[in-house]
């Protein structure tokens, strides 16, 4: 069995549009949903910008060729011009011409460098502002859960007047954190995606802030989803018109 390396962009966009609708189905018309809804958007724009960057951009190539053509019908002429006024071969002559020739390679290699390195940078400056967009999604799912408390379900303290409002039960703030620790790892998989089709070190390096980043939001979610679970009222409260009954089956995810 052939083991695959490289993340499936289509996957990760099915899996995002499952996780909307999940959460639109949990939390109709609510701000998560909104952001999901903009996660998606990003990761399936994402499979059209990866293929740019990874494309040639055709004119910088074009140039570069003629460049090369330039050098070396530049040789030859000069080589002709000398032998059609001479008539014959003088080492003076020759090492002058010589000389011209390289100055003339050595200044139109240094252009075929400095657009080569124009190439690096536009696709640079599209991945990058790719990553910035997922950057400034994975802070806003932070700061959709930064009011989801699980500390009033202890019984102990009272809101004021500038408290937050706390309308979810147990079960219903444990998926909400769930969720957004789902879209935070999302945003990091879209990120990688980047890597994979641009090996660019400063690129690279940005996908690596972007997966660090997430990981520590998630990392934060996770505390309060545990410090829920210790709390006074359970997580998944069973129905009271239902015995409860065991049940060797995994509860459904979502």
């Amino acid at each position: 069995m052939t083991k695959r390396k490289n993340i499936d962009i289509d996957e990760v966009v099915a899996t995002v549009e499952r996780l909307r609708r999940r959460i639109d189905d949990r939390f109709p018309d609510s701000g998560l949903g909104g952001v999901c809804a903009s996660v998606l958007t990003v990761s399936q724009a994402a499979k059209a910008s990866c293929r740019k960057i990874s494309a040639p951009i055709v004119w910088v190539r074009i140039l570069v060729i003629l460049l090369i053509g330039f050098i070396i019908s530049s040789l030859v002429v000069l080589v002709v011009t000398y032998r059609s006024t001479t008539g014959e071969w003088l080492l003076e002559d020759l090492i002058t011409t010589l000389e011209a020739g390289l100055n003339i390679v050595v200044f139109v290699g240094v252009v075929i460098l400095f657009l080569v390195g124009i190439e690096a940078r536009l696709k640079r400056r599209r991945a990058l502002r790719a990553i910035h967009e997922l950057r400034a999604l994975a802070h806003i799912v932070d700061m959709h859960q930064l009011t989801k408390d699980p500390d009033h379900f202890g019984g102990e303290g009272f809101d004021t007047a500038s408290s937050p409002a706390r309308n979810l039960t147990s079960f219903q703030l444990n998926r909400y954190l769930d969720y957004s620790s789902e879209m935070l790892a999302l945003i990091g998989k879209i990120a990688a995606i980047y890597a994979q089709h641009f090996d660019d070190a400063v690129a690279i390096a940005a996908v690596n802030e972007i997966e660090t980043l997430t990981t520590g939001l998630s990392r934060k979610i996770w505390q309060k989803i545990v410090v829920l679970g210790r709390g006074e009222a359970p997580v998944r409260p069973l129905p009271s018109a239902t015995p409860a009954r065991e049940s060797t089956e995994a509860p459904p995810a979502g």
